[in-house]
């Protein structure tokens, strides 16, 4: 359970400021239609943008966990202040939106500080929640699920907002997420000094410690199918839907991993994060491989398919957080995971590019059961955390 002296306010703070924080990275993707019809921009515009914000990302997590960013300062300003930089490249954006070029530079320079809000809402979440983790990560990234899946609800929504009123919003909406964590928080009492020189040998136990080791490599397999799914939900609902049917469909079966991350984060309290995310690993994995037969399913059984797809492909992070959080070194774990973050998405991008380019000349139900490549590495990289999770505790004899 979670510990009695955290106030009650924390927790939703946190999901609120984390959701508002991250919500720049779809801000672009959602006014795409909108601004394809405009200036005339291809379809591969949609993905150049999106792979620009990955991109600083990836760069930007690599930067704060080299040099132990959010380990060396205060992890409630460094969250005020990337969510304020990253309001104010979405405002740069609006505004030299007609500029492809540019628009790609603030695309990137959006991406590079998300990175000091995503992770870093992690380790304050960490630093908080000491026992019971698993259940606040699970609800702190169910609310960055929902930012995901909010794309499309807002694509669907297009017709009725106009895209620079969806823009600034997102930049508003930011903003006021760094100003809440900051001012309605304050630091976790007993957290550890922070540290005054880059921690190598902190993050070196990636490779180093067996159980940090085995939490991020089960996390990386979880990353080749994760984002991938994200971007081929359309394309597996297009067989069936079309405009704004499909973007809410695609709302709700992305949108509810957040009830995989949510329920799996209460599971976890009770059965063990390990065996949570081991559970919702096979069977996001099965859903890849039960794709040739699914796609030519009736209705009801084609759509129940996406939704548990959608709920276990996303409910395992929380807890994959939560393992490396508790094995890493305490000094270190903000940049340990951040640094997991930047390889993660890395591998997500890899992926993206190869199952998206694929997907022009492989039919999907040859195609996707490969993404199961991914859930299969990340039980096996899992099961010496799962070992010790179903190992009976040791019997006590009394003298």
């Amino acid at each position: 359970m979670i510990q009695a002296h955290v106030p009650r306010h924390i927790l939703p703070v946190l999901v609120l400021a984390q959701f508002a924080g991250t919500s720049p990275w779809f801000a672009v993707n959602a006014v795409m239609p909108d601004l394809q019809r405009e200036l005339g921009w291809a379809n591969a515009a949609v993905g150049a943008l999106t792979s620009s914000l990955q991109l600083g990302f990836i760069i930007g997590t690599l930067v704060f966990a080299l040099l132990a960013i959010a380990d060396r300062f205060s992890a409630r300003r460094v969250f005020l202040i990337c969510a304020l930089a990253s309001a104010a490249c979405t405002v740069g954006a609006w505004a030299m939106v007609r500029n492809y070029e540019a628009l790609m530079a603030w695309r990137f320079a959006t991406g590079f500080f998300l990175a000091g809000i995503y992770p870093v809402g992690m380790k304050i979440a960490a630093q908080w929640y000491t026992k019971g983790l698993g259940g606040a990560l699970g609800l702190l990234i169910g609310a960055l699920v929902v930012g995901s899946a909010s794309a499309h609800a807002l694509r669907a929504l297009g017709d009725a907002l106009p895209w620079p009123t969806l823009m600034l919003g997102v930049a508003s909406l930011a903003a006021a997420g760094g100003l809440l964590l900051f001012f309605a928080t304050h630091d976790a009492p007993n957290v550890h000094a922070k540290v005054s020189t880059l921690q190598w040998r902190a993050l070196a136990s990636l490779w180093t410690d067996s159980r940090v080791r085995a939490s991020v490599l089960g996390y990386f397999g979880h990353m080749w199918e994760l984002y991938t799914m994200w971007v081929m939900v359309p394309l597996i609902l297009a067989t069936r839907l079309q405009g704004a049917a499909l973007s809410w469909t695609a709302f709700l079966i992305l949108g509810a991993g957040a009830l995989g991350c949510a329920i799996g984060g209460w599971v976890a309290q009770r059965w063990g994060s390990a065996r949570v995310a081991g559970v919702q690993l096979s069977l996001s994995g099965l859903c890849c491989l039960a794709t040739p037969w699914m796609l030519g399913a009736g209705d009801a059984i084609f759509y129940a398919w996406l939704v548990l797809w959608g709920i276990t492909v996303a409910g395992d992070s929380p807890q994959f957080s939560t393992l490396t959080a508790r094995n890493a070194p305490p000094q270190a774990v903000g940049s340990v995971l951040t640094l997991t973050n930047s390889i993660g998405f890395a591998i997500s991008i890899a992926s993206i590019l190869l199952f998206v380019s694929l997907s022009e000349t492989v039919p999907l139900s040859s195609l996707l059961p490969w993404l199961a490549i991914g859930p299969a590495l990340g039980l096996w990289a899992l099961s010496p955390l799962l070992r010790d999770e179903f190992r009976p505790p040791p019997v006590r004899v009394s003298a």
